[in-house]
């Protein structure tokens, strides 16, 4: 069970604002409005917008160009700033009326600033044939070249700007608010859950968490009661996953895309022969991971797992944390990569950056937000004391050293595509857990390649079946809605395609399209693929450390700092690494067929 909440931090932002109902906050948010109003006179007055042939007079139009790009910079992360600061209390409490009605304020005035870039984009496609000019006469667009050249190619799947400024309104006020119905049901339901002879309402964060108790009946009771949980919540989420998913069909025909896939394939900066490569070598680990299953099976007395077996500890070692241990193990080992990195997390635990206790209207999971306007990042987790959520801190935290190398630069330059935005987060959880591998007896080495293969399961495996299961649901909504009991069923033959003889397929997971909460953002449709892009990717690039040691730091962190700009192929190539090929996908994967290989013989 989780350490008492006395013992687990809240993350502190006192220092973006001292309250969502204080003077600075409310200043900002007027400063945001004021600065919107003050771009959409910008816009009008400089004709920004898409043009019929390009410019003649570049150094003119190189002037406007500049002046946009820094006030765009600033309203981004004004916003950005904004935005993590709510969601710093509608995250941890989605009953937090003054957040929500925060929020709210904040998409309307998001909605104006989509607008206004949505201008701006079209206008920049138009500068395409004489942006090189442009740039050599201008400065700061010329320190955003790649940033622009990437804006060209995005500007050629736009609609014309009416029809986009309306998209974005019912978007807002339609399936891009099916997120707030998914995690608003699910963060807040709870069930009653009966050990050591107490009955106790327990949020689904912390029922979900007793999939890692080491007692089969506690396992087994938590992903009963957890199901019937889930019963009781599916129709209103089935409603919000017909509600994005038929937006994302409907905006992907009319902004010209050949698919919904084919959006997430731009979005994330790959085409279809990377990813293509990639499903391939995923599929070809499946009789690899199903060894590791019937070995898992074998180990705990068993024919074949149970899906509440999946995440079942193994070995006799005790690898229970306290937060303070885990704190110190995970800079520990940070420092044995990277003096840099350790301070960082230092840094990251002293000031209370992570908002670890799972509670009830806490949202499930974990992720790493960037707070620009204090140049940090802040971290949700639920921890449990498991070597597991040991792991995901370490995990997030990588996602925040990724945004400390990208501090200094502009807003336009910031952020990575969903694939190489994994890249340093899995390069932190694989530091923790091979180092805590090396230096494990013999009886605790169990318990932590048991870890890191439920870890591989999940990117590798579990994706592959998410995947099956958003490509048959897009397909499908593009004719009619689908029915909880639809989504049901498709989930659950994405399940027996992917894990097959590996579980018992009478006890899998029907609900896993429920408590996901990827599937309920419009915008990032497909956030599975490029989970298990990030981790063999990582895998990759933690090989390419493993080669040159210390004198890779340098180029690792110039890596970090340069995926908001370009297509991953590029990246990737600098670093000898060719992304469209199998070959890379399949030896990162031996990677962990090596670990497979020494689960088995344990």
């Amino acid at each position: 069970m989780p350490d008492t909440s006395g013992k687990l931090p809240h993350w502190d932002l006192s220092n973006v604002y001292a309250g969502l109902e204080a003077a600075d906050f409310t200043e900002d948010m007027a400063k945001l409005k004021g600065m919107i109003d003050d771009l959409g006179e910008f816009i009008k007055e400089n004709g920004i917008g898409r043009l019929p042939e390009p410019p003649a007079d570049t150094a003119a139009t190189g002037k406007i160009l500049d002046e946009a790009i820094e006030r765009l910079n600033a309203l981004i992360r004004l916003r950005a700033t904004l935005n993590a600061f709510i969601n710093s209390f509608s995250s941890t409490d989605t009953r937090n009326a003054i957040a929500a009605r925060k929020m709210s304020e904040l998409e309307q005035l998001g909605v104006r600033l989509e607008n206004a870039y949505t201008r701006f984009e079209a206008w920049v496609g138009s500068l395409g044939p004489v942006l090189e000019r442009i740039c050599a006469q201008a400065p700061i667009a010329r320190e955003h070249h790649q940033a622009l050249l990437d804006i060209v190619e995005e500007s050629k799947h736009r609609m014309d700007a009416k029809l986009e400024d309306l998209a974005t309104e019912l978007v807002l006020a339609g399936g891009g608010s099916m997120w707030k119905l998914q995690y608003g049901t699910t963060s807040q339901l709870t069930m009653p859950f009966e050990r050591d002879g107490k009955t106790e309402d327990l949020p689904m964060t912390v029922l979900r968490n007793l999939g890692n108790d080491p007692d089969e009946d506690v396992r087994r009771r938590g992903y009963e009661t957890e199901i019937a949980g889930w019963e009781k919540i599916r129709e209103p989420v089935a409603f919000a996953m017909n509600g994005v998913k038929g937006t994302a069909v409907t905006l992907a025909k009319w902004r010209g895309y050949d698919s919904v896939l084919h959006t997430a394939l731009e979005l994330n900066k790959i085409d279809r022969p990377t990813l293509d490569a990639l499903l391939a070598a995923m599929k070809g680990s499946f009789p690899m991971f199903r060894r590791y299953f019937k070995s898992k099976a074998k180990k705990l007395g068993k024919k074949q797992m149970a899906w509440w077996d999946l995440s079942a500890p193994m070995g006799e070692a005790d690898l229970h944390y306290t937060w303070s241990e885990a704190s110190d193990f995970v800079v520990e080992q940070f420092g044995q990569f990277s003096g840099e990195l350790a301070e960082f997390a230092r840094n990251a635990f002293d000031r209370n950056w992570i908002d670890a206790e799972p509670r009830e209207g806490k949202i499930g999971g974990a992720f790493c937000m960037r707070v620009p306007g204090v140049d940090e990042s802040r971290v949700l987790a639920n921890f449990d004391g498991s070597f597991d959520a040991v792991a995901t801190v370490s995990h997030e935290l990588g996602h925040g050293f990724h945004n400390y190398c990208q501090v200094g630069l502009p807003m336009l330059r910031q952020g990575s595509p969903m694939t190489l935005a994994e890249t340093a987060s899995i390069m932190c959880e694989t530091i923790v857990s091979n180092a805590a591998l090396a230096g494990a007896p013999a009886d605790a080495k169990l318990s932590i390649l048991e870890n890191q293969l439920i870890n591989a399961s999940q990117v590798i495996v579990d994706i592959y079946s998410r995947f099956i299961f958003e490509s048959e649901v897009i397909e499908r909504r593009a004719e009619s809605e689908l029915s909880a009991d639809d989504f049901c069923e498709i989930m659950l033959d994405a399940q027996r395609q992917t894990y097959g003889d590996g579980l018992d397929p009478k006890h899998l997971h029907p609900y896993m399209w429920l408590l996901k909460p990827h599937y309920y953002s419009h915008g990032y449709n497909f956030y599975n693929f490029p989970y298990a892009f990030g981790l063999l990717f990582g895998l990759g690039v933690y090989a390419i450390y493993l080669k040159e040691g210390e004198s890779f730091l340098p180029r690792y962190k110039e890596l970090l700092r340069s995926t908001g700009e370009g297509k991953a192929s590029d990246l990737a190539s600098r670093y000898g690494i060719d992304i469209t090929s199998r070959d890379f996908w399949d030896a990162s994967i031996q990677v962990i067929a090596k670990q497979v290989d020494e689960y088995c013989e344990l």
